[in-house]
């Protein structure tokens, strides 16, 4: 089982809250979040209400002022979503367009331009994931906002996840040691 506590404040300060499971609004444990300790597992968190907004992958670790780190500005940790551990193969099929059209390809591993290994200059607008837990990148090299996707179609990233025009150039498999 999963487990991070969360605090008010910067550095570990203020009230806290410790979580074990998905939380889709913080707002009723703390007024704010501004840093964290991961104790167990691996969490995706979320700087709006219902696993909305931006996002960023945490593992075990310390995380004493991530909005400096992660460029949040004045955004705070509002729900947070564990990551299931999985051990088994990881499998996804990515397409060049919106609901599964243009080119597709079957990936096992993880990749960190899409450009460079597939020559598709526009990245990836739909997939279907079928085995394992993905990051996906906006840019190449694993930069820029990232998003988790677990197993599940994704016809259209604007309906499926609200991101209107999003494309991903690089992906990885989330691998973490859960402990």
């Amino acid at each position: 089982m999963g487990k991070v506590i969360f605090y008010e404040d910067r550095n570990f300060m203020g009230r806290s809250y410790e979580c074990s499971s998905d939380c889709s609004d913080m707002s009723s444990y703390l007024s704010r979040c501004h840093s964290c300790k991961v104790e167990r597992g691996c969490w995706m968190v979320y700087d709006r209400p219902n696993f909305m907004g931006n996002q960023y992958f945490i593992k075990r670790g310390e995380y004493p002022d991530y909005m400096s780190m992660w460029g949040w500005g004045n955004n705070c940790i509002r729900s947070c979503r564990m990551i299931p551990m999985y051990r088994g193969s990881y499998r996804l099929r990515m397409y060049e367009r919106e609901n599964y059209m243009g080119q597709m390809m079957d990936v096992t591993e993880d990749c960190d331009s899409i450009m460079d290994r597939y020559h598709w200059s526009d990245g990836c607008h739909s997939c279907h994931v079928m085995d394992g837990h993905w990051l996906m990148y906006e840019q190449p090299h694993y930069r820029g906002r990232m998003w988790y996707f677990r197993p599940g179609e994704y016809r259209s990233f604007r309906e499926t996840m609200g991101i209107s025009g999003m494309r991903f150039m690089s992906m990885r498999r989330i691998m973490d040691s859960w402990y």
